[in-house]
């Protein structure tokens, strides 16, 4: 059995605030050829991830906050926003994500950490399973898109 400490915790988000995509995760499973992947994800604020989508059918994936608040959002295969939750600890603390929705997720707040479960084995994303709606990251476009995907959860 493996216990994670919060000490794991605080090591795993501060090496996400030092890393230049502002993220950092920390396996659980044993490789990328695991047939479950559980990890923790550290997220900054100003960390991007372009919306994509497992079209897998075995890769749907579920997102359980652990610290901080998440912004998660699904789209439909032209870009629009179809649905939005807030995970925060006083309030929704996970989302399901099925198989073939796009979906992306924003950090909302400095330290915040997400648990993720799903089907391995790890495969980089196909042409039909990123979102070319949205610009791509490390592109000048993805600070402005990234703006507007918080602003959807600053009510």
């Amino acid at each position: 059995m493996k216990a994670i400490e919060a000490s794991v915790l605080d090591a795993v988000a501060e090496e996400a605030r030092r890393s230049p995509r502002l993220r950092k995760n920390h396996n659980l499973h044993g490789s990328d050829q695991s047939a479950c992947h559980r990890l923790f994800n550290a997220i900054e604020p100003d960390s991007y991830i372009r919306p994509h989508r497992h079209l897998n059918p075995d890769k749907d994936e579920t997102f359980v906050l652990i610290r901080g608040k998440l912004g998660v959002v699904s789209f439909d295969r032209e870009g629009k926003v179809t649905g939005t939750a807030l995970l925060e600890p006083a309030g929704a603390v996970a989302a399901d994500i099925p198989h073939g929705e796009f979906h992306g997720a924003v950090s909302l707040a400095p330290g915040t950490i997400f648990f993720e479960a799903k089907a391995g084995p790890y495969l980089p994303l196909s042409p039909e399973e990123v979102g070319t709606f949205a610009p791509a990251e490390g592109t000048p476009e993805a600070a402005a898109y990234l703006e507007a995907l918080r602003a959807l959860f600053s009510r």
